[in-house]
């Protein structure tokens, strides 16, 4: 799991963060003012880049929060079968096979180079390259 902290105030909209052991990205921010003894607090609403499944996570303004680290790398596509795809990476030469999302369906065929996502420990189809 490859990620670092970064600190809840400093996050702004389209930033993506770690929630649930999911990477997500941060579609809204409210910040409570703070009290007479209390802190500022954060309300973080965010959608899986990978699910799409909505969270929402409410925290101090001063705490730490991991975010992904995401690696972009290109593969080549060796075979296909339904909507699965297997792809060889084009630095590590590791083969593996990677679902084909529906957008792509109908470009996707053997021997083209895509770009996919690695983030925590999922990898994701992302676009072709032409």
């Amino acid at each position: 799991m490859s990620t670092k902290p970064v600190s809840v105030g400093s996050l702004k909209k389209g930033s993506t963060v770690v929630i649930d052991n999911a990477a997500c990205k941060v579609s809204d921010i409210q910040i409570s003012r703070p009290g007479k003894h209390g802190h500022a607090k954060v309300r973080l609403t965010a959608v899986g880049l990978i699910d799409d499944k909505k969270r929402v996570i409410v925290m101090p303004g001063h705490d730490n929060i991991d975010t992904p680290i995401i690696d972009k790398k290109l593969a080549q596509v060796l075979s296909i079968s339904g909507n699965l795809a297997n792809v060889m990476d084009m630095e590590t030469y590791e083969t593996f096979d990677l679902k084909i999302p529906g957008e792509l369906k109908d470009r996707c065929i053997a021997g083209i180079n895509i770009l996919y996502w690695k983030i925590l420990d999922d990898k994701v189809m992302k676009e072709i390259k032409e």
